[in-house]
């Protein structure tokens, strides 16, 4: 099988914002591996699924071993696997704190050491993390302790990586999504978030799909945050 086709790792693939990647990323010509812990093989032979739980090491190890394997290279990753808890600080226990660190940063850091370490022996990659607009405007009422600690993170280390892997022809960006539809709201929750952001709207999946695929052509790019929320960063 010819290796010369660009290869997308996908993570949190099989539904919400990272179905739409997956598919988003074979329309534009790649060979994609996309994982989550349910998901499943399916009929397309440039679709690699790989089951498992991206906080542990060995799925990351997997992950990367498996796509070099099958296609060869990586060219993309796309962080998109979060979880997200909506609580008081007071009321998270600890099981939902070790959840949101094992899945938003463990996560993170298995699956991007190693597809870095490939991407510096090819001499070239592309890391984008979705985030939250949250890390930058916490909304009264809407109590987000976990998500900033666990997301800001992700923000922040954007930028470091940019940086440190910039002359290696890495480019290291972040898109940070408000309210979108996806399984994770309800439908009769869209109008009570849409009020959230000066558009009055929520957000599709397309609309972060869309930023990531600009962010993956803007090859001058790195180290950005891009905000798809509808102005909620901006302000109220």
């Amino acid at each position: 099988m010819s290796n010369e086709q660009k290869v997308a790792i996908i993570t949190g693939g099989s539904q919400g914002i990272g179905e739409g990647l997956v598919k988003a990323y074979r329309a534009k010509g790649f060979r994609v591996v996309a994982t989550s812990r349910s998901i499943v093989q399916g009929s397309d032979p440039d679709v690699l699924a790989v089951a498992g739980d991206i906080g542990e090491a060995a799925t990351a190890e997997r992950v990367v071993r498996e796509a070099l394997a099958k296609f060869g290279r990586i060219d993309t990753l796309v962080n998109n696997a979060g979880i997200f808890i909506a609580k008081p600080f007071t009321a998270y226990t600890a099981e939902d704190f070790a959840s949101m660190i094992s899945t938003n940063l463990s996560g993170f850091f298995h699956i991007t050491q190693r597809a870095i370490a490939q991407m510096e022996k090819q001499g070239s990659g592309h890391v984008v993390s979705i985030t939250t607009t949250f890390v930058n405007q916490a909304i009264a009422g809407v109590p987000t302790a976990l998500a900033n600690l666990t997301k800001g993170g992700l923000t922040s280390v954007t930028k470091e990586l940019a940086v440190e892997y910039g002359e290696k022809g890495i480019r290291v960006n972040a898109v940070s999504p408000g309210f979108i539809k996806t399984p994770i709201h309800s439908p009769e929750t869209f109008a009570t978030l849409a009020a959230f952001n000066p558009m009055k709207r929520i957000g599709e999946v397309s609309d972060i799909t869309d930023a990531v695929l600009y962010l993956e052509g803007a090859t001058f790019a790195t180290g950005e945050v891009l905000y798809v929320d509808g102005g909620q960063n901006a302000g109220r």
